[in-house]
């Protein structure tokens, strides 16, 4: 398979640096559409319908790398790694025939995204280029190395989002430029967003990207374990070496907004009942019988006047705001920002969870956190258990929490649109 980035260490920079690479990608004639091979990011698969669904779409579907389906761990990943391997030499997947960075639009009727794909250079999150703004979980981490050693490649982008100066110069006349050619592909998937890819060749573009986003951070919008896997391959591989980069999207949000959304969590083994007799006098809770639409509204106007969760499950639903102060005085750390002490996912991690129901938040067993809300209200009615549902946060928060260098509670929000798996993978050498 194909190195991607230089073959030498380069002076360390202070911004982005973004390397052109190539790009493996579906040939068209091979599979039976484009759109049939594509997939939401892993973490977004939640359901084993969803699995099923997409895995019969194309016996060359994404999936079956990203989400590798056997008895163990290592027969996934090996499995992945041998699917990986046969595709390449059956010519399903094949490398572009030079490096580039690549232009990558996502639109659907309400929206116009717009990004640039390439292999990043990484960095410490001390030196301050690429800010993470959530925990996560070792064990994802351990989940995700594992499959990348396997397939020795990046099989998906994670999302980062900068702030450019929102007029069109530097990289964004780059990507503007490129959106007026014809493009490498296009197609529309069953989400209703449609697709487009363009490679960006040409020296001098590549170079005027390199000048502008080398004078750019960025946030981690989403593949926060993703970010954390990249790191820990590339410590446990020699510099300089391909591990030394990860496969990223950046898009330029002060040019192309992304819709910020919360995240679900699923309490698999606390009925609703058993969740808001524990609440006693801690939370106000109101029953609520409308539909949920309406319910996601009250919500939002809750959680305009101080911290609220829905919760759901048992056939309706109860909104749950007001916390005693004095509870959160007595649960919630006190040696973060306002900003923090007050998120709806502190709230819930340090005083819900910890304190009143007593949920480890990182065992699989006890919780999930599923993106989408009529999925979460579903599953916690079929299973008996309680939906917890979120209220999104602002980006602006998002992003001065993560300049402060102070990350928020795993899984707190949810950027989109997402980049749809399958388009461009980056393999690295064996």
């Amino acid at each position: 398979m194909n190195y991607a980035g230089p073959a030498e260490e380069t002076p360390a920079r202070s911004g982005l640096e973004l390397t052109p690479f190539r790009g493996l990608r579906y040939d068209p004639d091979r599979v039976g559409s484009l759109a049939a091979v594509t997939s939401p990011p892993y973490d977004v698969i939640v359901r084993p319908d969803g699995l099923l669904h997409l895995e019969s779409a194309d016996p060359h579907n994404i999936v079956r790398l990203i989400l590798p389906q056997d008895t163990t761990p290592t027969a996934r990943n090996r499995q992945a790694a041998d699917t990986l391997h046969d595709w390449v030499s059956e010519g399903v997947l094949a490398a572009d025939p030079e490096p580039g960075l690549y232009v990558y639009e996502q639109h659907d009727d309400g929206m116009l995204q717009r990004g640039i794909i390439g292999a990043l250079r990484l960095s410490e999150p001390s030196a301050g280029v690429v800010l993470p703004h959530e925990d996560v979980m070792p064990h994802i981490i351990a989940d995700r190395a594992a499959l990348m050693r396997a397939t020795s490649a990046n099989l998906e982008p994670l999302l980062l989002t900068y702030r450019g100066n929102g007029s069109r110069v530097g990289t964004a006349a780059v990507i503007e430029r490129a959106a007026e050619g014809d493009p490498l592909l296009s197609t529309t998937t069953e989400d209703g967003f449609s697709h487009r890819l363009w490679a960006i060749t040409d020296p001098a573009d590549l170079a005027e990207i390199q000048t502008d986003l080398g004078r750019h951070q960025a946030l981690i919008a989403d593949g926060h374990h993703r970010w954390a896997t990249y790191l820990r391959l590339r410590a446990e591989h020699p510099s300089p070496s391909p591990w030394d980069y990860g496969l990223v999207l950046l898009v330029d949000t002060a040019r192309y907004p992304l819709r910020v959304r919360a995240i679900h969590r699923l309490l698999h083994n606390l009925p609703v009942a058993e969740a808001l007799t524990a609440l006693t006098d801690s939370f106000r809770v109101r029953h609520l019988d409308v539909p949920l639409a309406e319910a996601l509204e009250a919500l939002g106007a809750a959680a305009a006047e101080g911290n609220a969760f829905l919760l759901a499950g048992d056939g309706s639903f109860h909104l749950v705001d007001r916390p005693s102060p004095d509870l959160l005085a007595r649960t919630v750390p006190a040696d973060r920002p306002e900003a923090w002490r007050t998120l709806d996912a502190t709230v819930l991690h340090a005083t819900l969870l910890a304190h009143i129901w007593g949920i480890p938040e990182d065992s699989p067993a006890h919780i999930a956190y599923i993106h989408d809300t009529a999925a979460t209200v579903d599953k916690a009615e079929r299973d008996g258990g309680t939906a917890v549902l979120m209220h999104p946060v602002r980006e602006e928060v998002v992003r001065d929490l993560a300049r402060q260098g102070v990350t928020m509670p795993r899984k707190s929000t949810s950027f989109g649109p997402k980049p749809a798996s399958g388009l461009v993978l980056r393999a690295l050498p064996l």
